[in-house]
């Protein structure tokens, strides 16, 4: 699946990224009113863990749901 029209906001010295959509919550399925579930495929979720391989992509490895 292609991304298209996002914006990646990045914190001070690499530290940490968001992706933004339309609006707060878009990328990880929430619709217009902060409500999760609207969409089906979602680019990431609370607690989703991710690995950078060394191609570049990002791979989930696993869920703490815990720590968010």
């Amino acid at each position: 699946m292609m991304w298209v029209d996002y914006t990646i906001d990045s914190l001070p010295g690499g530290n940490g990224f968001t992706v933004k959509g339309d609006w707060e919550g878009e990328v990880m399925g929430w619709d217009r009113h902060g409500k999760p579930g609207a969409k089906d495929n979602t680019l990431y979720q609370p607690g989703d863990i991710f690995r950078v391989n060394e191609r570049g992509w990002l791979i989930k490895i696993g869920e703490d749901k815990d720590d968010i």
